[in-house]
């Protein structure tokens, strides 16, 4: 593995395997570090400037997650992207979400609407940018933030603990599919507004349902991260 990893900051609030754990996830959701690359504790250690320890951890709880492959006497290698993984979170996460839309067209207040009218425009922002992982990131905080409003946190991170292999898929998809999921963003934001909860749950079941053709899409074209 080059350098691809910055020193951490150890006055940062979160513990120094929290660190490590972030980092390495987004580098994986992202294929800044794609499926195959060998990852070494001795080496992860030195970019980050941290012991081996919460590399360790790190590197445990993202194997749990099916995002990193260990295997004793052979190399630590970040696994390929799994089908079967993604329509897995795929149908947690059309489950927990449609639920909460239902919910939080009832509970999301005007201080709500705005803050996630405030992340559509950074995302259109992005958008323009060509920012795909600023994008990804205020994706995210749209979902979440909808889940935390709407004081069903938990189901947010029930999602996250499964949408890894998900993620790395969409994040694939965004140099087509960026415009059409931004604006289904404002669809689903209309219908909470209106105090549409079945139309919400429409709205983000329509949203999560291209998963497929996405699928379709990275084997015709990148079959190899699979």
């Amino acid at each position: 593995m080059s350098q691809l990893l910055p020193p951490l900051d150890a006055q940062h609030p979160r513990s120094m395997a929290d660190q490590v754990y972030d980092l390495l996830y987004e580098r994986i959701i992202n294929l800044t570090l794609p499926p195959g690359t060998k990852l070494s504790e001795a080496e992860v250690a030195a970019q980050l400037g941290v012991s081996r320890q919460p590399v360790r951890d790190a590197f445990y709880r993202l194997s749990q997650l099916g995002l990193i492959h260990i295997r004793p006497q052979r190399a630590t290698t970040v696994a390929p992207i799994s089908k079967e993984a993604i329509l897995q979170a795929y149908f947690i996460r059309s489950a927990l979400e449609e639920a909460t839309m239902r919910v939080a067209a009832d509970k999301l207040e005007a201080v709500h609407f705005t803050a996630l009218q405030d992340i559509l425009n950074r995302q259109e922002d992005a958008l323009r940018a060509q920012d795909k992982t600023g994008f990804h990131i205020l994706d995210d905080q749209f979902h979440h933030d909808i889940c935390s409003f709407s004081g069903l946190g938990f189901g947010w991170t029930l999602i996250k603990d499964h949408k890894g292999h998900m993620d790395r898929a969409r994040y694939l998809s965004l140099s087509f599919e960026a415009p059409r999921a931004h604006a289904e963003h404002h669809d689903i934001l209309a219908a909470l507004r209106a105090r549409d909860g079945e139309g919400a749950a429409a709205a983000v079941r329509t949203h999560l349902g291209h998963i497929g053709q996405i699928i379709d899409w990275i084997q015709a074209h990148q079959p190899e991260v699979f």
